[in-house]
């Protein structure tokens, strides 16, 4: 990975990742290290948090762990102060924090669509409450990048209570980005398509029955031959946080190699 650059497209920012300890949110945690962030990661399990900021450390990263479980509004607020008293500030945060458990309308029951709506929509909303509080009370600038899914346009049938709430998602992160422009805030999001996560292996196997080469299969089936990859969709989020990306603000980018709209 190496070490983090002094003058990296994060270089001095302080960033915040929501569900950083696997996955997508690793990813984005690896990659803000190298463009010289000072990066905290939220998790529900020790173990594997801990785990990910030593390596960031011993790459000469600086990091930090805070257990977190973002269902509970209190606990995602308080990993934002958490943040704030360690580093003084917060200048980034990304919601990486999903459930993708599966439901249909007609089977899923009001406990699992609340679990949806608690990690995937009110977990992101109280973080960023949080969090633009913290950069409007400096009256600093700031940015932030909801991780949300290409299923938001209407997903498949059996993704009900995940499609519900992250369509809201959606919807929060373009108000967000309205109420907070004047502020020099800047909120963007991004419609991942199907990603070769740690998560996404656990769920095809837990609700879909695939086997060892479930990814194989999948990639036969795609366009471009292959999933995509949270390390290339982590670099596009650093960019969208850095002044790289200027003046965007509000924008939900579909990266998906599927055309939503486009028929044959």
């Amino acid at each position: 990975m190496g070490r983090g650059l002094p003058g990296g497209l994060l270089a001095g920012r302080v960033l915040l990742v929501n569900g950083g300890s696997q996955g997508m949110g690793a990813a984005v945690a690896r990659a803000g290290v190298r463009e010289g962030a000072v990066v905290a990661v939220t998790g529900r399990r020790t173990e594997p948090g801990e785990a990910l900021v030593a390596e960031l450390v011993s790459a000469g990263g600086r990091a930090m762990f805070v257990r977190a479980d973002l269902a509970d509004a209190e606990q995602a607020r308080a990993a934002v102060a958490d943040v704030v008293d360690t580093h003084g500030r917060i200048d980034c945060l990304v919601n990486s924090a999903g459930l993708t458990s599966r439901g249909t309308l007609l089977d899923t029951t009001p406990e699992l669509f609340d679990q949806h709506i608690a990690i995937n929509l009110k977990g992101p909303f109280f973080a960023m409450q949080a969090a633009v509080a913290d950069m409007v009370a400096r009256r600093a600038p700031g940015t932030i990048v909801n991780i949300i899914t290409s299923s938001a346009h209407g997903g498949q049938p059996f993704l009900a209570p995940y499609v519900a709430a992250k369509a809201g998602l959606v919807g929060l992160t373009r108000n967000a980005a309205h109420a907070h422009r004047w502020d020099r805030i800047r909120i963007n999001g991004l419609n991942i398509g199907w990603t070769a996560t740690e998560g996404e292996d656990a769920t095809q196997r837990a609700f879909h029955g695939a086997g060892d080469d479930w990814r194989e299969q999948a990639a036969a089936r795609l366009p471009m031959g292959r999933l995509g990859r949270p390390d290339e969709i982590a670099d596009f989020v650093v960019f969208l946080l850095s002044d790289r990306s200027g003046v965007v603000t509000g924008s939900v980018i579909d990266w998906d190699q599927n055309v939503l709209g486009g028929l044959d």
